[in-house]
């Protein structure tokens, strides 16, 4: 199975981030630290059989963490869980909080992976969304991960920024490319309410979502058209797409993301963490305090829990799978639901094949170009009522 470990501080709130994260004095990083530990230790019994063959540590801006307190949350991984040797162990990492004598430690620590978030490598784009780095501190950070002795770096891209031009955007593709990172996320902005960019940009999102023009984000053509033009781009520079929005050189794609979209069961601890074990998804309590109170009290963190259905289950697959170039596996799917993926989506594979928007070939179900277009339309018809 996977593992996920939330880490939720940050040098800052980014202007469009939702995520569980702030930026909290380091008595309360110190107190949550051993809270998460508790958490995972309370965990060794249940998973002693299992094989953890993929861990994230995600944010937040894990790199924020002082690394003393992070060295004690891998021990205890560690300690509590078995760790295939050749794991997958990503960090995610925003530039300006790491540095060469901690990418060292992290490496010795079992990192193996590390995820930047650059997201532009325009300097008003970066004004633009809160960030708190400039291009050449990024560049700087990257360098030193690299001398540190990563081998498997992924940097982080937007699209669909407010005011954003293919000029912009293909200037941050070229500089990234330059670099040559394994692995690249190249991802749209999506504006949440509840966050500054929203109050901002309200209107503008009311009005793109009736397809009306307007002033500040791109409207849903050009977006797509940034979108295609970016996928052509990445694809001239040696990048292949096999996810919606993830590009990679070969062999060096994401085994931790991959297996959510395949389903694999993981773990999810720390603050709001999310998980699927037996085919039930659970949720952690969001509120630090609450999660760092239960923690000290032995008590459970876990505020949702959903058991699925088969029929959940094997909708879950379709949608997820078909994220993926590579698509769905027939026999991968008779395996797990033993009924072949016809006898349940049959009239859905069919309607879509003939629109184009899906092909059923070499033992695989998967979106054709068209199809990636509009992923969320055909996905959502794989629901089953």
């Amino acid at each position: 199975m996977e593992l996920y470990v939330h880490i939720p501080f940050c040098v800052q709130k980014c202007k469009y981030c939702d995520f569980l994260s702030g930026n909290y004095d380091v008595k309360l990083r110190e107190r949550y630290t051993y809270a998460l530990i508790s958490e995972i230790e309370s965990y060794k019994e249940r998973f002693s059989e299992e094989t953890i063959t993929s861990i994230y540590i995600g944010g937040g801006t894990p790199t924020f963490l002082e690394v003393v307190f992070m060295q004690r949350i891998f021990d205890a991984i560690f300690q509590n869980f078995h760790v295939a040797e050749d794991a997958e162990i990503s960090m995610e990492c925003n530039p300006g909080t790491g540095s060469l004598e901690a990418f060292k430690i992290y490496r010795h620590m079992g990192v193996n992976r590390l995820s930047i978030g650059l997201q532009s490598a325009n300097e008003d784009e970066l004004e633009l969304l809160g960030r708190i780095h400039t291009f050449d501190k990024f560049e700087t950070t990257y360098r030193e991960a690299r001398l540190a002795g990563f081998d498997n770096i992924n940097v982080d891209i937007m699209t669909g920024l407010p005011f954003q031009t293919w000029n912009k955007l293909s200037n941050t593709i070229k500089k990234v490319t330059y670099l040559k990172p394994e692995h690249i996320s190249c991802y749209s902005l999506i504006i949440e309410e509840g966050t500054p960019f929203y109050n901002t940009y309200k209107e503008d999102v009311e009005r793109r979502e009736k397809d009306l023009e307007t002033e500040a984000l791109p409207d849903l053509d050009t977006e797509y058209d940034l979108y295609k033009r970016a996928q052509q781009l990445l694809e001239e520079k040696g990048y292949h797409q096999y996810e919606i929005s993830n590009y990679a050189k070969e062999g060096k794609e994401c085994r931790h993301n991959i297996g959510y979209w395949k389903r694999v069961p993981y773990l999810g601890v720390g603050l709001g963490a999310a998980s699927l074990i037996d085919e039930v998804r659970y949720t952690n309590v969001r509120d630090i305090s609450s999660y760092i109170e239960k923690c000290e009290s032995d008590e459970s963190v876990r505020v949702e829990e959903i058991e699925l259905s088969k029929k959940d289950a094997m909708s879950e697959y379709m949608y997820l799978g078909l994220r993926m170039n590579k698509g769905v596996v027939r026999q991968e799917f008779f395996d797990v639901f033993q009924i072949t993926v016809e006898a349940v989506f049959g009239k859905v594979i069919k309607k879509n094949e003939a629109q184009g928007l899906l092909m059923a070939a070499e033992g695989r179900i998967f979106l054709t170009d068209k199809g990636m277009d509009v992923a969320n339309q055909v996905m959502s018809e794989f629901l089953l009522d």
